[in-house]
Formats: C-alpha cells, sequence, structure tokens
C-alpha cells in the first residue's frame, strides 16, 4: 500500500520524506500517514498566512505546502508552536482531542528532522505540551439492550447483519478490522486473523456465539459474480461492504430498538464487547488489551469503570457495612 496521491503531490519534498519513512519504516498505515499529513499540512497553512507569505485573502484550504523547505522548517520557534494551538481552538474549535492529536503529529515530524534527518541541530518544539484530554467514560450497551438489538436484527441480509453485530459485539472489533475480513481469516480452530492499526495482526478466538453466526452466514454469501471473492461480508452490490454501509446498518438496529439519538456506533459496541468481558467475564486488563489490539495498556484501562450496582455491591460487602453506633447505657 501506498501514500494517497493527494500526500504525494500536495507535499514538498522534506515533507514527503517524514510521510515515506512513517509509511515505510514505522511500518504505520496509509490512512494514519495522510492524517500526519493533513495535520502537518494546516500547520504550515497557518504559519504562511500569520508571516503573510500568502495573502490574507487566500482561502485557507488553498494554501500550498509543496514549497515548504527546510529554511522556513528551521525559523519555526515554540511560540509559534503555541499559537497555532490557539488558532486551533479559537478559530477552528478543535476540541483538546483534536489539538492533541495534532501537537503530536507536530512533536513526531519535528524530532524525526531533528533525531532521524539532522537537519535541525535543536528541535523547536520539543517542550510543547500536549492539551489535556477531557477523561470520559466510554458508552456502551447493557447487556440486556445487546441481546435487544441482535434480537431486532431482521430482513433480507439477516444472517450477515447478525453475524456483523455479534462479532461487534463479541470480539471487540474496530470498523476497519470487521470490513477487512476475509473468508480465509476465519479459520477451522475457532479463531480468527485479525488486521488492525499500522497493519499489525492479531489472533482472535471466536466464542461458540461468533462461530454459529459465521457458520449461518457462509450458508446464504453470496459466490456468483462477486467482486471481491475473498471479502467475508459481501454488499447487495456483490462487492466488499465498505464502512459507511455497515455503520449504516449498526444505525438502523440501533434506531429499531430506540437507542439511534443517543451517541451509540459501531465504536461504541466496540466499548460494549469490552466492558462486558471486563464487568462479566472478570477477563484481566492485559488479556484484554491483546484482544482489542491496543498498543499501550493505558488504553485499556478506561474499560476498568465500575457501574453503579457494582460500587453500591462494593460497598455492602465490607465487614462494617453493617456495624451500627453503640447505644449510650441509660
Amino acid at each position: 500500500m501506498i501514500l494517497s496521491i493527494n500526500s504525494i503531490s500536495e507535499a514538498s519534498p522534506v515533507i514527503r520524506d517524514y510521510l515515506l519513512y512513517m509509511q515505510t519504516v514505522k511500518g504505520k498505515s496509509p490512512k494514519t500517514v495522510d492524517e500526519y499529513f493533513s495535520d502537518i499540512r494546516t500547520f504550515f497553512r497557518f504559519i504562511k498566512l500569520s508571516r503573510g507569505v500568502v495573502s490574507p485573502s487566500t482561502p485557507f484550504e488553498e494554501i500550498l505546502v509543496s514549497d515548504v523547505d527546510i529554511e522556513l522548517i528551521k525559523s519555526i520557534t515554540l511560540q509559534d508552536a503555541y499559537e497555532f494551538m490557539n488558532y486551533l481552538m479559537r478559530d477552528r474549535d478543535n476540541n483538546a482531542s483534536t489539538r492533541a492529536r495534532k501537537t503530536s503529529s507536530l512533536k513526531s515530524f519535528f524530532n524525526y528532522l531533528t533525531v532521524k534527518k539532522h537537519l535541525l541541530d535543536k528541535d523547536p518544539i520539543k517542550e510543547l505540551e500536549t492539551p489535556k484530554r477531557k477523561k470520559s467514560l466510554p458508552k456502551y450497551l447493557t447487556l440486556e439492550q445487546s441481546i435487544e438489538l441482535l434480537n431486532a436484527v431482521d430482513g433480507k441480509h439477516k444472517e450477515r447483519d447478525y453475524c456483523i453485530i455479534t462479532l461487534f459485539l463479541n470480539c471487540g472489533m474496530r470498523l476497519s478490522e470487521l470490513v477487512g475480513l476475509n473468508v480465509t481469516d476465519i479459520r477451522p480452530d475457532a479463531t480468527a486473523r485479525i488486521l488492525g492499526k499500522g497493519n499489525k495482526e492479531r489472533i482472535i478466538y471466536l466464542n461458540s456465539a461468533c462461530v454459529d453466526a459465521i457458520t449461518e452466514y457462509l450458508k446464504v454469501r453470496p459466490v456468483d459474480n462477486v467482486k471481491d471473492r475473498n471479502a467475508l461480508f459481501i454488499s447487495a452490490h456483490l462487492k466488499r461492504m465498505s464502512p459507511k454501509t455497515v455503520q449504516a446498518l449498526v444505525y438502523k438496529y440501533l434506531e429499531k430498538i430506540g437507542l439511534d439519538s443517543q451517541g451509540y456506533s459501531c465504536h461504541k459496541l466496540r466499548h460494549t464487547a469490552a466492558t462486558l468481558m471486563y464487568q462479566h467475564g472478570n477477563v484481566d486488563i492485559r488479556i484484554l488489551k491483546e484482544i482489542l489490539g491496543h498498543e499501550n495498556l493505558g488504553t485499556t484501562e478506561i474499560y476498568t469503570h465500575l457501574n453503579t450496582e457494582q460500587m453500591e455491591n462494593a460497598a455492602n460487602s465490607t465487614p462494617l457495612s453493617k456495624v451500627k453506633p453503640k447505644k449510650n447505657d441509660t
């Protein structure tokens, strides 16, 4: 897989070298590399506009970065980076999570130029602090809602849709991982090969619900005139199902059980799988990390939250919970 046409044609040589390094040496996916480029491009568009290199009337999205050279990069200061962060928050209404991602992209780029390429004597934004993200608990379906969602599946593609939702709720796959599944990824030993972020492979075990759902779907999976014979999930147009199509069917069934307007999505089904494993299966957090394909344990730790009932039970389980104050003798 290669960089997108946009990344190649719009990037200057020094930026293009970095993008190729991230893809070929660091093993980042083309989608991730394109996100790096988008962040770096936004930064240098801001720099050129704020320094008057381009006319103030130039539409921001039309500012080119194909001419960004090492001389311009050497002129960047830490103050520039903080002013850029302020611009993202004030003018582009970027939340802390988005600004944190852009910070990470810029720090990676300048570190590469300093440490790997030795084009900079000193990293000008090394001390740039990452915006603090608001820590919020992941949104997920309860066990009862999960069962209700599965029971809501019907229609012409019932077996396929039921299989998709079953895999989301039982395996905690990402949307991109699910649509990328091939028939050969499902193995006879009840395991599946998953291609995750950064093209990293992992093997997951399929429980009986998943095996049964896959078996029933394969009985009716289209074979004739299929445009991608490798794809596990086939659309009505006989192509590999796209992320957009899978999202649409998940939203359809969520709406059917009255959850469409509550912020649920395919990713929330991933949260649901992880939460149910942790809360009901007593799964070790390190095992959960491997199942979900997380790079850092810290990412997985968001699933260690406890629901209200568990907190209440924990409070009542202490041997001191029944102790009453001693009455005074009268």
